[in-house]
């Protein structure tokens, strides 16, 4: 027997056996795997692990958080991703948090099988471009606490299956493209007014109609309701009085008619929103004298008259009255308990004739276009004041005059060039408005160092000002704590403690939102470098070629029991004791065969007891020893530490011209499929050729089992490992 051949054999034996021992020890379900991969095959610019290995909780892939084999989180945040989120999603069914916020070039309708992820306790899609219908199916997802749809291009009406959501406590569907009405219970039809859970509806920046339902003012836990910037028409409900832990309430920018809407027993009430609209003139309403937790009042383009309570600036915590464009007339007296943290009057376009004002306060008052301006146009609040100072901005005057390239920035704290995770905070309501305070702003750096585990000093902030919303914008730089680069771990952790709340801003900048822009990560880390058909072309290659591989081991373990009873017939596996199993929950051959690894011994390297006697018996096993070292490789119990199917190819290869056969080799794949399947002196024996019986056709029972090795098309096995 040529020493050639019984290599050869060799090989081909034992690459089945890795091969299967390999996709044993995969730590992932291989439903969630399956799905998880389909959805790298519609995205582009995924994360540079999700291509080096099949595996994704044994690796892992960035991003993938897993338990007991299942897929459990995906936080893909702030990752450049671009493509749709298709079907496949729905089979990951132990997922509890989704997470792919801040990816522009996400885009197309969500899919329904969103609905299939019923273990789902967050979802967050924020600044994606998502389009078309928020799917009804949501509605199945029990156990969402976190919903946060916001800036988007969703359109069509609210989904009334979202009233099904019982636990959900955070609902944000702001800044899209919703229309029709607010959907409320109706018999058996679920309705936002069900969600008696929640703490935050946020509907704002959207075209919704209709009138605002007083059944959704049962929502007692309610602390921030948003409806401004909508197409609301109507009374505002009596009864939104009874929302008595409401802390931020907006209605402005709507077409609400009526009464002004009484607040008198919201004593939480931090800030109140009720610009443009058109409600009936009035005084003052009694809740001006007795919601002493207001820190801002707005009402802007609205029709209140008489004359303005001083009772309403003594409220401890008062810090901005914005009341321009009303019909307040006669006296102005802010009275001698003034507010200490006041710091913005603005009462422009109302009809005061006269002014009456003590020492006690000497911030911004603001009396443009009103009567007692024509006479006394010289005083301060007769004029509109100009920014004394610039908006804040973190100081780089340690820095000196460095400069950095394009797309890098200077750290703050290192004087460093790098590239900082960039993005803007939108601060929906906030209780100041003055933007040049240094200890303010400070406080908002500290916050988001301490809270994102950034290194102290590492946050720039610039560019703070009042958008056409009224929120307060801010540009933000964080950057990385050593080199230049974040990690993508790192982002994925601070784009998802951004987007799902858990940062949480000092309590004067008020509820706030986050939309990053896209991470410049470093060369080679933006997508794959081949084109998505040939990826996806090798990806199904490999899988059939590991398939077909896995099949043959499967095969001959189920031989086993057969060739045993089968009499007259060599028994392949007869070295394994009868209490023995070749193989027990993946590892069991494995911890064998180290355990009796002997170098010293230069035949069968201490093996001998447990090898196949159709391999031992094969004479010389020329190139045994280094084929050892490649099998204990594939079998490592880290899946980062075993060599993938391209290298083990290779290295086959190698081992075949070292054994001094022509490989004739244009690929390693398709040389390495050639020689396993004919040598130069004819057909290869497999070690189990001799002893396979005939079935009832008279055929092998051999060929009449080639099948159980194909997948898919019927090709052989050479065939499918030439095409790879």
């Amino acid at each position: 027997m040529r020493p050639g051949g019984a290599t050869a054999r060799l090989l081909f034996f034992l690459s089945f056996f890795t091969s299967g021992i390999h996709l044993l020890f995969s730590d992932t379900d291989p439903r969630d795997a399956a799905a998880l991969k389909s959805l790298k095959t519609q995205w582009q610019n995924t994360p540079p692990s999700w291509g080096q290995s099949d595996d994704p909780c044994g690796a892992p892939w960035e991003g993938v958080t897993c338990y007991n084999s299942r897929i459990t989180a995906l936080g893909l945040s702030t990752m450049s991703l671009v493509g749709k989120l298709s079907g496949d999603i729905g089979g990951l069914a132990e997922l509890r948090s989704l997470d792919l916020s801040f990816n522009s070039n996400l885009t197309g309708p969500l899919s329904p099988r969103l609905g299939d992820l019923l273990n789902l306790n967050i979802l967050i899609l924020a600044g994606c471009s998502f389009s078309g219908s928020i799917p009804d199916e949501l509605g199945n997802l029990a156990k969402l606490s976190f919903l946060a749809l916001n800036s988007n291009n969703f359109s069509g009406g609210i989904p009334p299956s979202l009233g099904k959501l019982s636990k959900l406590y955070w609902l944000d569907l702001a800044d899209n493209q919703l229309t029709g009405t607010i959907p409320i219970s109706r018999g058996t039809t679920p309705g936002l007014d069900l969600l008696l859970n929640a703490k935050h509806l946020l509907f704002d920046g959207n075209q919704l109609e209709g009138n605002i339902p007083p059944t959704i003012c049962q929502v007692q836990t309610l602390e921030v309701l948003r409806l401004d910037r909508n197409s609301l028409y109507g009374d505002v409900p009596d009864n939104l009085n009874n929302l008595t832990n409401l802390i931020e309430l907006n209605l402005a920018h709507n077409m609400l008619t009526g009464p002004f809407p009484n607040l008198t027993k919201m004593d939480a009430l931090s800030y109140v929103d009720l610009s443009n609209n058109s409600f009936e003139s009035s005084e003052a309403p009694d809740w001006f004298l007795t919601l002493s937790s207001l820190t801002t009042l707005v009402i802007e383009q609205g029709s209140l008259q008489g004359i303005l309570p001083a009772e309403v600036f003594s409220f401890p915590q008062l810090q901005q009255v914005l009341l321009r464009n009303n019909a307040f007339n006669g006296s102005f007296n802010m009275g001698v308990s003034i507010s200490p943290q006041l710091q913005l009057v603005d009462l422009q376009n109302n009809q005061i004739s006269t002014v009456t004002l003590t020492a006690d306060y000497t911030n911004r008052l603001i009396l443009v276009g009103n009567p007692v301006c024509t006479a006394l146009s010289n005083t301060s609040y007769c004029q509109l004041q100009q920014q004394s100072t610039k908006p804040y901005s973190t100081s780089l005057a340690n820095c000196g005059s460095k400069m950095c390239p394009i797309e890098q920035k200077l750290s703050p704290q290192s004087c460093e060039c790098a590239y900082p995770y960039e993005g803007s905070l939108y601060f929906r309501a906030p209780s100041f408005r003055e933007l040049s305070n240094e200890n303010t702003f400070h406080s908002l750096e500290m916050s988001l160092w301490d809270e994102l585990g950034l290194t102290p000093g590492s946050v720039f902030l610039q560019n703070p000002f009042f958008n056409v919303d009224d929120y307060l914008q801010v540009q933000v730089a964080l950057f990385p704590p050593t080199g230049k680069y974040f990690n993508r771990s790192e982002i994925q952790r601070i784009g998802f403690y951004l987007s799902n709340q858990t940062y949480k801003p000092p309590k004067y900048f008020g509820p706030y939102y986050f939309i990053a822009s896209n991470y410049p990560f470093p060369d080679g880390s933006r997508g794959n470098s081949l084109s998505s058909g040939v990826v996806v072309g090798i990806g199904i290659g490999c899988g059939l070629l590991v398939m077909s591989l896995v099949g043959v081991g499967i095969y001959a373990i189920r031989q086993k029991k057969r060739a045993e009873k089968a009499i007259g017939l060599s028994k392949p596996f007869a070295s394994w004791a009868p209490t023995k199993q070749p193989i027990e929950k993946g590892k069991y051959i494995v911890r064998e065969a180290r355990m009796r690894l002997d170098r010293n011994d230069e035949t069968h390297h201490g093996l001998k007891e447990i090898m196949d006697p159709g391999i031992r018996n094969m004479g010389n096993l020329v190139g045994f020893g280094r084929f050892l070292e490649l099998a204990m490789q594939c079998v490592e119990e880290s899946a980062a530490e075993r060599p993938t199917m391209s290298e083990v190819v290779k290295e086959l290869e190698i081992l075949l011209k070292n054994d001094g056969m022509n490989t004739n080799s244009t690929t390693s794949a398709s040389s390495s499929a050639t020689d396993f399947g004919a040598s130069r002196d004819g057909p290869l024996k497999h070690p189990y050729n001799e002893v396979i019986a005939k079935n009832k056709d008279g055929n092998s029972v051999d060929n009449a089992h080639r099948d159980a090795f194909d997948h898919n098309g019927g090709s052989t096995l050479s065939e499918k490992a030439g095409s790879t």
